[in-house]
């Protein structure tokens, strides 16, 4: 299995960055696990910036040769992984153009006739891994789980991906957080996962 990370925190030192590391200390203790690759978006300064104007058109998105690297990854992946944080809600802003730019038309998903496309991506699951600093009930209770439903039906499952996991860890803030049995947490689930 190739497993793409995408890692989206300003910071080395944040909690986020510690999730990083441990992800990738279980999959480097799973003999299912062939190959990994980290995309760090703020290290790679990705410009997450829509620009559409008379030379950069949105219908051709799908082929800008700046963002073919990133292409790449994501065909040759069998897992994507996101780390991140959940500010005000949702994902940074920083992820979400990088979602605005990669999942394009003609890479991502086909228009075809009736309501849905052709999702492009099918095949593929999905791990997301974020912090928040509220309750871990808080995007349930207050959100109507806005932030799951943004990942798993408008973006993944737009584009084929149906396998979507969540680890979405709450009070990441406090004391009583219990830090360290949510990093071991996840350690064990990336050195046991097979597909």
């Amino acid at each position: 299995m190739n497993v793409l990370v995408i890692f989206t925190h300003p910071n080395h030192q944040s909690l986020s960055y510690a999730f990083l590391q441990q992800v990738l200390r279980g999959m480097g203790d799973n003999p299912a696990i062939r190959e990994v690759q980290v995309a760090d978006l703020y290290a790679d300064k990705f410009d997450p910036v829509l620009v559409f104007n008379e030379e950069k058109r949105r219908r051709d998105m799908h082929a800008d040769p700046r963002l073919a690297k990133y292409r790449e990854q994501l065909r040759w992946a069998d897992k994507i992984v996101l780390i991140y944080p959940i500010w005000w809600g949702r994902p940074p802003a920083m992820l979400l153009g990088f979602i605005d730019q990669m999942f394009a038309s003609g890479f991502a998903y086909r228009d075809k006739k009736g309501l849905f496309p052709e999702g492009l991506l099918k095949g593929k699951s999905v791990v997301c891994v974020s912090t928040m600093k509220g309750p871990a009930n808080y995007p349930l209770l207050w959100l109507n789980n806005a932030h799951k439903v943004l990942m798993r039906r408008a973006l993944f499952g737009f584009v084929g991906m149906k396998r979507v996991k969540f680890f979405e860890f709450g009070s990441m803030e406090s004391p009583k957080g219990r830090q360290k049995e949510k990093l071991d947490k996840v350690y064990r689930y990336f050195k046991a996962v097979a597909n």
